[in-house]
């Protein structure tokens, strides 16, 4: 036995040494990393010819209101910061170089039952690299996570339209996120908010003589707004979609008083002043509040944007008939399209479970913040990235995508353009050309 074991340790060492370098090298660059195509993954899945660089900063939305410290409906003001990174079209070369690890952390700040875990996990893109700057200004796409979330939520749609020619700008929400999750109010009020700054601050930088890196790369006349959850929320009222009386009522309730929200009612000059036509598409992961009430028939005929609507057919956080279908419905002013995942819950957006999820002893709820119990989110990953790809192309790249938009609505019933065959089962997809 000894002797055997002997030889065991000897081979599987003249094994080691027996492989080359470069395979160890590949074995990285061949490491399955968020968004990268399954064997079955739609046409426009596959990233772009542009390798990917990414930033981040901390920018400061100054005078706003400290709705968490309101008392008796009144609220001061403070100075709300905001961290963001930023995926552009870079220089590098890709290969294995380009794996890079983001950090993040699982739990929700401030619950003891579910307190933050640190985690890493890789994507493809380089820190700091050099942006291309010889093939001009990018369209400019602004990333909303959900409630609570991170700018890391949807790393395989975000490298994945830099790669395409995007200035993508990811938000991590003050208050909102895994690391400092704070009372409701504050979400409510500054999704939209933020959203709108964040447009502001990068057009602004992205000018031709500012000292920033993005100056000259940003197109932001052609803007799109990508929102998950409570950043479909903020999305949808960012592009013209006001918040009801009842919603504002709701928020007066919550907050001792306070009518803040009915800045972004479709009564308010504030609200009306701050639409902004740069805005060209709206993409709107299962937008939380139709069904608590925070639209109603009016409000959403402010939305004329064309939108692309993403949903599970069995969302059970923000609903789907009485939910998103209904924002889809009544949004009669708007070029919109409503894509369905048969039987899906509410995570149609986000990453894959990350591997820490998978630990034995974590809260289900850890693993469920990213994972569909009846589809491969990595599934998921791949179809969002060609109908996004499709869509932004459309109105923000005046591309040639519309047969891969002008469907049969049940994907069963043929294959789809842009899916090999037999592949492109379980989903449906609505469209609505807008009234005005």
């Amino acid at each position: 036995m000894k002797i055997q074991a002997v030889f065991l340790v000897i081979a599987s060492l003249l094994l080691f040494q027996s492989i080359p370098v470069t395979s160890l090298a590949q074995a990285k660059e061949n490491t399955f990393v968020y968004g990268d195509a399954l064997p079955d993954a739609p046409e426009l899945s596959a990233r772009g010819a542009y390798s990917v660089g990414v930033r981040t900063f901390e920018w400061v939305n100054k005078g706003q209101i400290d709705i968490l410290n309101s008392k008796e409906g009144k609220a001061p003001l403070y100075d709300r910061p905001l961290k963001v990174e930023v995926w552009y079209p870079a220089t590098s070369k890709e290969g294995a170089a380009n794996l890079i690890t983001y950090e993040e952390v699982m739990g929700t700040a401030g619950n003891p039952k579910r307190p933050t875990i640190p985690f890493t996990f890789h994507g493809r893109a380089t820190r700091d690299a050099a942006p291309v700057t010889a093939d001009g200004a990018f369209p400019l796409v602004v990333v909303s996570h959900g409630y609570v979330g991170s700018r890391y939520l949807m790393t395989y749609l975000t490298e994945n339209l830099a790669s395409k020619g995007y200035i993508v700008v990811a938000i991590d929400h003050t208050e909102s996120t895994f690391r400092d999750a704070a009372p409701f109010p504050s979400t409510l009020l500054n999704r939209s908010k933020d959203i709108l700054f964040i447009v502001n601050q990068v057009a602004d930088l992205g000018k031709a003589k500012s000292d920033h890196f993005l100056s000259g790369l940003v197109d932001a006349e052609h803007t799109a707004v990508v929102g998950y959850s409570m950043g479909g929320y903020g999305a949808l009222n960012a592009a013209g979609a006001a918040y009801s009386e009842q919603a504002i009522k709701f928020f007066t309730g919550m907050t001792g008083g306070s009518t803040a929200l009915a800045a972004r009612g479709m009564e308010s000059e504030e609200f009306k002043q701050s639409y902004d036509s740069r805005i060209k598409a709206v993409v709107a992961f299962a937008p939380w509040g139709m069904k608590q009430g925070v639209w109603d028939a009016e409000t959403l005929k402010g939305l004329k944007v064309p939108t692309f609507f993403i949903a599970g057919s069995q969302d059970d956080v923000s609903g789907y008939e009485k939910g998103i279908k209904a924002i889809y419905t009544g949004a009669v002013n708007a070029d919109r399209y409503l894509l369905t995942y048969a039987n899906a819950r509410h995570n149609v957006a986000p990453n894959p479970p990350p591997a820490a999820a998978l630990q034995p002893g974590l809260h289900i709820d850890e693993y469920y913040r990213y994972a569909e119990p009846s589809w491969d989110e990595r599934r998921i990953n791949n179809i969002n990235q060609h109908f996004v790809t499709a869509f932004l192309g459309v109105h923000l790249k005046q591309k040639d995508y519309g047969k891969f938009l002008d469907l049969k609505e049940n994907s069963n019933e043929e294959t789809w353009p842009g899916f090999i065959p037999r592949s492109s089962t379980g989903m449906e997809l609505l469209h609505e050309v807008g009234e005005k």
